[in-house]
């Protein structure tokens, strides 16, 4: 049995990740990158969120693909390099190896520690494919080590986190990929413009969990700069644009807040916020046009029944 190989990839230095967050936590409002929102527990309390009722785009993906995959496997050369961008546990990834005849799985996120315990896994059960997992935040800038290979590639962006770019970066970022493609294909999940009240309730869910996913943003800011945010001060908020056309999620302070960190600090008044995610909703129309302006061709895409969730394949 192969042995995953675990590399990290362009990691951000400590100073230079403090000096992010403080550059947002000081702005007029305030924001905080999602990327960090997926530290090691972040990345668990988002695995249990795709398993809430209200959230419906990884069940509905899931069910694309159950559907489709014969169709999605039939436009793709067998022994592909299925390059999985945002990871996290790897079980999307998991059910297209074999209906896609993947030789190598290149499993990329921003959490290595998580990612090895996913990995390690899927290599369990399947013995005979080639396992590398790659720690960087891509997000920024998508490098892939040589250790990838020169063959066939597939890049698989699932779960509708291409819904974390404004569409100007979302362009930008479609252009790294067709790039890192190197003539193979691009295989992205898209959420789909749909009822405000569905939309909300995904980001909003009864139990909490989206609210404890927020939340321990501040947790993981605490330990990244030194800061002193007491969870408890805050609360969760997610609500549509219907001009922006997109979810926002933010922490609102409670009451008035004195935050601190080595060397400085800001005060939120009460009902401030920190903005925290974005996650923009597409027409399908609107997103095979910005795949052609990324450069892609040959796009192809299926949807679910009722149109609220779309898997999109391109040529790179």
């Amino acid at each position: 049995m192969h042995t995953p190989t675990l590399i990290a990839v362009d990691r951000p230095q400590p100073a230079a990740i403090r000096a992010e967050l403080l550059r947002g936590l000081r702005a007029l409002p305030a924001v905080v990158s999602p990327k960090y929102l997926y530290d090691s527990l972040g990345s668990r309390l988002f695995a249990a969120i795709t398993e809430l009722p209200e959230y419906y785009p990884t069940r509905t993906e899931a069910a694309i693909f159950a559907r489709h995959l014969p169709a999605i496997a039939a436009e793709l050369p067998a022994d592909l390099t299925l390059v999985d961008l945002g990871a996290g546990n790897c079980e999307k990834a998991a059910r297209l190896l074999l209906p896609l005849r993947v030789r190598t799985y290149v499993a990329v996120d921003i959490s290595l520690d998580f990612l090895q315990e996913g990995l390690e896994r899927l290599q369990q059960r399947h013995p005979a494919v080639d396992m590398l997992g790659v720690g960087t935040d891509f997000s920024t800038r998508l490098l892939l080590p040589d250790a990838v290979g020169e063959g066939p590639r597939l890049l698989f962006y699932p779960g509708s986190s291409i819904g974390n770019f404004t569409p100007p970066d979302a362009l930008e970022f479609l252009r790294q990929l067709h790039l890192a493609a190197q003539g193979g294909g691009l295989l992205v999940g898209v959420d789909l413009l749909k009822p405000i009240e569905v939309l909300e309730a995904a980001y909003d869910d009864q139990l909490g969990v989206t609210a404890a996913f927020n939340r321990n943003l501040l947790r993981h800011i605490n330990h990244l700069v030194g800061s002193d945010f007491a969870l408890a001060d805050w609360q969760h908020r997610a609500f549509f644009d219907s001009a922006q056309r997109r979810i926002e999620m933010h922490l609102q302070a409670l009451h008035g807040v004195a935050v601190r960190w080595p060397g400085g600090g800001r005060v939120f008044a009460a009902g401030e916020r920190i903005h925290t995610e974005n996650s923009y909703k597409w027409r399908a129309d609107d997103f095979s046009a910005l795949l052609v302006a990324a450069g892609f061709s040959a796009i192809r895409s299926w949807t679910d029944e009722r149109g609220w969730f779309a898997v999109f394949l391109a040529q790179a």
